[in-house]
């Protein structure tokens, strides 16, 4: 008996791993608050270089806006398949998606705490 999915191997399945990540990425642009997201980021960076930040602090606030990211998508993610599955108002799609939500603020919260202490050293200890 065939398998309902072909599973690809070696370099075959590096590119079309490539090709999911990108058609994600072409998906979460559309949303909105990633657009917003990556506007966050670039102020971020650059205000990050006005105060000399050191490239580590630049590398730590950049993986902080990569996990963001991540949880965004997965958060959209969620919001899709309940979408999907349930388009009537439940309060288990509501829970779903709300918890979904407080993943991305909590992020977003890990970002903006880590922005102003090091941005604040910065500026008051140079």
């Amino acid at each position: 008996m065939k398998p309902a999915v072909t599973k690809l191997t070696g370099i075959s399945h590096f590119f079309a791993a490539a090709s999911y990540s990108l058609g994600g990425f072409r998906r979460l642009i559309k949303e909105a608050a990633f657009r917003q997201e990556l506007l966050f980021f670039a102020v971020s960076m650059i205000l990050l270089i006005a105060v000399g930040a050191t490239l580590a602090e630049m590398m730590i606030a950049t993986v902080l806006f990569l996990a963001l990211f991540a949880v965004e998508a997965l958060n959209t993610a969620i919001e899709e398949v309940i979408d999907r599955i349930s388009p009537e108002i439940s309060m288990v799609g509501k829970h779903a998606k709300d918890l979904g939500s407080f993943a991305v603020v909590c992020m977003i919260a890990a970002c903006g705490l880590f922005l102003v202490f090091t941005i604040g050293k910065h500026l008051l200890f140079g």
